[in-house]
């Protein structure tokens, strides 16, 4: 699941001024704070009860494996405004002003496609194949009770000018209601957002310019350096 921290209805861009609408994964957000928990847990009672080389080994697992956790968990987010993409993936910053995407794709994974035919994946909207099997349910669910209310609502104006005037209008008690949930999965939503944004948008003057993509070396740093020391380590035997 995907929630728009800041979201505004997809048929009305954001006006000049708005903040950006920030789209992440609240289970990845979870995810990440509790297995941070229990790495931390584990890796600091073996470095102040370790003996021997466990605390230095446990000490280079927490270097590699901490930034690597928050780099796919807490990291990822999607921010959309109003003359740019931006996508934060767990080891790059992509920007992506709207007049440089090509479109967006929704198949196994979400992505967006520059014009220069660059794919990046949208790491904190994952694509839910059962939310979107649960969606199409209801929405054939939506459209067979629309049918039958139709069917109802004829045989209740037939019985209407028959002599079964009262059972015509029972009849009407079998009229479909409106089926709970969407009709679309969320992600799917999200990704109509950001075409609507693209259609909106793409084609004005401050949403022109080049991609720009920046490595994220505050994640890959530490966790090149805990890797290798944890090698040294265990070279040394």
């Amino acid at each position: 699941m995907t929630t728009p921290d800041h979201q505004s209805p997809a048929s009305q861009p954001p006006a000049s001024g708005t903040k950006d609408r920030v789209y992440r994964s609240p289970l990845a957000l979870i995810g990440g704070v509790l297995l941070l928990l229990v790495i931390g847990w584990l890796g600091f009672d073996a470095l102040f009860q370790g003996h021997g080389r466990t605390p230095w080994l446990a000490l280079a697992a927490l270097i590699l494996i901490v930034p690597l956790v928050i780099a796919f968990t807490l990291r990822p987010a999607v921010f959309a405004g109003e003359d740019r993409l931006r996508v934060r993936n767990p080891f790059r910053v992509i920007s992506l002003p709207w007049g440089a995407v090509a479109s967006l794709r929704s198949g196994f994974s979400n992505e967006v496609v520059a014009k220069s035919g660059a794919k990046f994946q949208l790491w904190s909207i994952p694509v839910s194949l059962r939310a979107r099997k649960k969606a199409e349910m209801r929405k054939a669910r939506a459209a067979a009770d629309a049918a039958r209310g139709t069917d109802s609502t004829r045989r209740g104006f037939g019985g209407m000018r028959g002599a079964g005037a009262i059972g015509g209008m029972g009849s009407f008690s079998g009229a479909a209601t409106a089926p709970s949930g969407p009709t679309r999965a969320e992600g799917d939503q999200i990704m109509d957002e950001l075409r609507e944004l693209l259609q909106s948008r793409g084609d004005t003057e401050p949403a022109q310019g080049e991609v720009t993509v920046r490595w994220a070396y505050e994640v890959i740093a530490p966790a090149v350096a805990g890797a290798v020391l944890l090698a040294i380590l265990l070279a040394l035997g």
